[in-house]
């Protein structure tokens, strides 16, 4: 009888070194280089590599599985680059934002959406972890908590060039931990909208002379941020149907007598202003309203107030009050700092902000969101924001790879008439795998070689495999 093969007889002398990193990965991640010291930038080029490719789980382990590097002798050393290892998260999140800008917001407003998001986590080690209510598997009369991680993401929410859409690409994410994680640590706990203005700020330093626009939900909707940020941006968010709404106070005169008032007479609330016959509507044509991408007749009417609240000065405020005429919508009110915003414009951004749940959802299909077993605080603080960022990533290396004539990955079963972020990190996979074979090919091949049809499908397997 012959000798039995051995599975991993044939892995040859590369078996501890694994694949190398195709120079196309090295030339898209060049920005970030200056972030790195030498030995750690190599470690990093491996994790992003296995991170883009591996399916499933972006464990660590994974990654190291799918660059080759299974039997590699230092395995620990890339763990370590992300629980131990010198480098500054803001420094990368800060390049990430200005290569995003510089790429897709030539000129113009600077929009940038924010949101929370829980990371379904288990696990007595994660001491940031809290129970929250989930908002995926929670409804109106049903109510779901869940144990897991708080963040807070801001995005770019812009139109990139290989889709008709618009996308929320995340430049910074934040951890916020809970109450009792703050407690059992002697620490003040700070509340989402602290969270969000220092994040707010903090991106207005690093886009200095750029007017910047923050789109949030009705959770940011809050005197304290809104003040905090109108002398440097804008916000826009939701406006609740009962908010104290004040005209301006009357002009001071000589005979004039007291403080000056802040405000004037309080103005009627927005929903006696639904069923008041007196009130003018506007019709507007609104693309993308829940889903109408070839648009939605919605009836506005807009103006400005001061908007206050006991504590706190008078906030002026352009109002928008917008009603269904199929009344398949409850009526909703938005609001912007900014009173020189036509009301169109206010909820033409508004609905731009929508896009980021879809970026939630996709990060958690396609890039491993909550399938990290990291349990030290410094790996879990950079784990997250780090694969959230490679969602900008493939989205930016995608405009190298994709037009608005490219064919997107489908099959006679389901039809696609425009490309979405699988087709996206489907190509990036694509240049990476079928480049880095067509490298290392013979140098004798034929010209402008194409692989074996057989050899496609087993790479497309790859590619779009979640």
């Amino acid at each position: 009888m012959g000798m039995l093969h051995h599975p991993h007889a044939d892995i040859g002398p590369n078996a501890a070194t694994g694949d190398a990193v195709p120079q196309v990965l090295r030339q898209w991640l060049q920005a970030w280089r200056p972030c790195f010291t030498a030995p750690s930038w190599e470690h990093v080029l491996v994790l992003v590599m296995g991170a883009l490719l591996a399916p499933g789980k972006r464990t660590v382990s994974s990654c190291l599985r799918m660059t080759g590097r299974a039997e590699a002798a230092n395995f620990a050393t890339f763990h370590q680059i992300l629980n131990r290892a010198r480098w500054s998260s803001r420094a990368v999140a800060r390049r990430l934002l200005c290569v995003v800008v510089e790429r897709l917001v030539l000129d113009g407003p600077v929009i940038i959406g924010l949101d929370d998001t829980i990371e379904r986590r288990w696990g007595r080690r994660i001491s940031a972890r809290g129970i929250y209510r989930d908002p995926v598997r929670s409804s109106h009369g049903h109510f779901v908590k869940a144990s897991g991680l708080r963040w807070l993401s801001f995005m770019v929410l812009t139109p990139v060039p290989w889709t008709r859409l618009i996308k929320a690409l995340p430049v910074l994410t934040l951890l916020a931990p809970s109450e009792r994680s703050n407690r059992q640590r002697g620490c003040r706990h700070k509340l989402l909208t602290d969270w969000a203005r220092q994040g707010a700020l903090q991106l207005s330093r690093w886009l200095p002379g750029r007017r910047i626009i923050f789109v949030g939900d009705s959770s940011f909707a809050v005197h304290e941020l809104a003040h905090a940020i109108t002398r440097r941006a804008t916000l826009i968010s939701r406006l609740r149907l009962d908010a104290s709404l004040f005209a301006p106070p009357a002009k001071r005169t000589s005979r004039t007598m007291g403080r000056p008032a802040q405000k004037g007479p309080a103005l009627p609330k927005l929903k006696t202003l639904l069923s008041n016959p007196a009130t003018s509507w506007t019709r507007i044509v609104v693309s993308a309203w829940y889903g109408h991408e070839g648009g939605k007749t919605l009836e506005i009417t807009s103006d400005t107030a001061l908007w206050y609240r006991p504590g706190t000065p008078v906030l002026p405020v352009r109002w928008v009050l917008v009603r269904d005429p199929d009344k398949k919508r409850d009526p909703q009110a938005f609001f912007s700092t900014d009173l020189t915003l036509e009301p169109a414009d206010i909820i033409a951004l508004y609905v731009r902000r929508w896009q980021i749940e879809v970026t939630f959802a996709e990060t958690r299909a396609h890039l491993g969101i909550e399938t990290q077993r990291q349990w030290s605080d410094q790996a879990i603080a950079r784990t997250t924001p780090v694969l959230l960022g490679l969602y900008s990533l493939v989205s930016l290396w995608a405009c190298d790879l994709l037009t608005t004539t490219s064919t997107p990955y489908a099959a006679a079963w389901y039809r696609k008439t425009s490309l979405t972020f699988t087709d996206a990190i489907g190509a990036v996979r694509l240049k990476i795998w079928l480049g880095d074979i067509n490298q290392h090919s013979p140098p004798h091949r034929e010209p402008h070689y194409i692989p074996p049809p057989r050899v496609l499908r087993m790479v497309q397997a790859l590619c779009f495999a979640a």
